[in-house]
């Protein structure tokens, strides 16, 4: 796995933990002429290199940076570490034995119903490697996980991030009109007249517009805890704001990400449906980075009744690919096996009667962004036409300093703004966010934060590029990424099954049942600085 065992702490009573104070012990510069020397620790935790003649000399701690903190996802505690180890694909072949043991010796009760479900991300990833479409890959997929391994059914992440982006949207629109209930309006007002004063100082000299600008945004009110809205389905992201932004936490959105969503299809409506009770089920998710592994261990994904966790195992792209190798199998001229089970966005396509594989508009993110924004215009403000994938007179997108922040706004018919919109990948822009809203100067109503530089099409657990035919690391993300949008976009209200599981399973978005099945909670780290072992998560 990719975790560092350098980084793990042991008995330690917390949930996430940053490496005691996010430090790696000392770094030593190797001496050539002291000879030997030994390390002294002090009772306040500081390094000492101790020479042959008795002299001490402090030595520096070595500074990890933020990308380099999540990046790794190594900052996990023992408790963790266990659970985390049980996510590998050692695990899935001994549960695999097991069942074959369970059919041989007649002893039904010990044998589990495997269920694979993959993300798209991972599809994308493994088409770009082996030259194929993400449909070739998924019907491949299938064969390998039923055929091959023995695996009972193979569902499609993307099947729930359908799932997944309309509670999303359900919330915002409940946020936005919480937010102008309470005092969001006489803000907006506020909004829009500091966007007619720049747009007047755009003409004046620099200097004057830079001085007015700076006037204006300290005399900005401070926002409500409704307002921005952040996307929680990067666990990176998440593990990050818990452990160090605790007063950030109201603001991220509450709905399952499209994984654990999955897990709660899986081992509640889909054990019903089957006759089995949600341990019965042994549940693997294919995902696109480490940190998701993180994710389905939180105990908010624990189910005591059944002593079982709503995703059991979380595989990356690059141990799937692993285990074709190990396994000497080519997956290239892999067999294709038919896409049988229910949830899985397939079809035929009615204009050229070819078989095809849906997904959403937008990023290799998810389309968070793009569903809410087109969501929120459509049900908030009336406006039918707003496509955040197009821009247009009603939608403006502008690129920010660097191409993993972008700016959306919907415009009405008077001209004035309504929407603000924006994403934020990678830790250096996840800050400036942060630090916005800390201050109370951050504009936008949604940010779509991921932690990784080019969001999922270039998680931690992708597949590295083919050097051999994309040399520059930048065009292989491109690469994956255009794979990712090649799927056929569909709006997920026009997903009649996902419509006919809602009605049925869901039935009342406001119960406490649909919380309980669609949303999750965060929980802020409490940290004792003076003494980083003792600290509370």
């Amino acid at each position: 796995m990719a975790f560092s065992s350098a980084l793990v702490l042991t008995d330690l009573n917390d949930y996430i933990a940053p490496s005691q104070a996010c430090v790696k012990p000392v770094e030593v510069s190797k001496s050539e002429t002291q000879g030997p020397t030994e390390i002294k620790v002090d009772d306040e935790g500081s390094y000492y290199e101790i020479t042959q003649d008795g002299g001490e000399e402090k030595l520096e701690k070595a500074s990890i940076s933020l990308d380099d903190c999540l990046a790794c996802s190594g900052c996990v505690t023992s408790a963790e570490s266990v659970l985390i180890s049980m996510q590998s694909q050692e695990e899935l072949f001994k549960i695999l034995q097991q069942n074959k043991t369970a059919l041989e010796q007649n002893q039904p009760q010990d044998h589990r119903t495997i269920v694979i479900s993959i993300s798209p991300q991972s599809r994308a990833s493994l088409a770009a490697k082996y030259r194929l479409t993400p449909l070739q890959v998924h019907h491949r997929l299938v064969y390998f996980f039923k055929h091959y391994l023995g695996a009972h059914h193979v569902f499609d992440t993307s099947f729930t991030q359908d799932l997944s982006l309309v509670e999303s949207a359900r919330e915002f629109n409940d946020r936005f009109k919480r937010y102008m209930q309470n005092g969001g309006d006489a803000l907006e007002q506020a909004m829009q007249k500091q966007d007619l004063e720049k747009a007047v100082e755009d003409g004046k000299p620099k200097v004057r517009a830079r001085r007015r600008k700076a006037a204006t945004t300290d005399e900005a009110p401070a926002v409500n805890q409704d307002l921005p809205m952040l996307s929680s389905s990067c666990p990176g992201w998440v593990c990050y704001a818990e452990k160090t932004h605790g007063e950030i936490l109201p603001y991220v959105t509450a709905a399952k990400s499209p994984q654990q969503m999955m897990g709660s299809l899986v081992k509640d409506y889909f054990a019903k449906k089957s006759g089995l009770a949600p341990n019965q089920i042994y549940h693997v998710s294919i995902m696109p980075c480490y940190d998701k592994k993180l994710e389905a261990s939180r105990p908010d994904f624990f189910l005591e009744a059944y002593e079982t966790r709503e995703v059991d195992c979380v595989l990356t792209t690059s141990e799937i690919d692993k285990m074709f190798h190990e396994q000497n199998l080519d997956f290239a001229t892999m067999t294709e096996s038919p896409i049988d089970d229910m949830f899985n966005k397939v079809g035929i396509d009615p204009a050229t009667g070819i078989e095809t594989s849906y997904g959403v508009a937008g990023s290799s993110s998810g389309g968070a962004l793009e569903y809410i924004f087109a969501s929120a215009a459509r049900d908030l403000f009336h406006i039918q036409d707003a496509d955040p994938t197009q821009p247009s007179a009603r939608v403006v997108i502008k690129t920010g300093k660097n191409a993993d922040v972008k700016e959306y706004f919907l415009i009405g018919d008077d001209g004035k703004t309504l929407l603000r919109f924006a994403t934020a990948y990678g830790f250096r822009n996840i800050q400036n966010v942060v630090r916005k809203i800390k201050t109370g100067k951050c504009n936008y109503h949604y940010v779509e934060v991921m932690a990784c530089p080019g969001g999922c099409a270039n998680g931690g657990g992708q597949l590295p590029a083919d050097t051999e035919q994309i040399v520059n690391a930048k065009d292989w993300v491109s690469f994956v990424e255009d794979l990712y949008r090649s799927s056929k976009g569909v709006k997920p209200e026009d997903n009649e099954i996902i419509k006919a599981i809602y009605n049925e399973w869901i039935i009342d978005p406001s119960s406490e049942r649909a919380q309980q099945l669609l949303r999750t909670q965060y929980h802020a780290v409490t940290q004792n600085l003076g003494n980083p072992l003792a600290t509370k998560w």
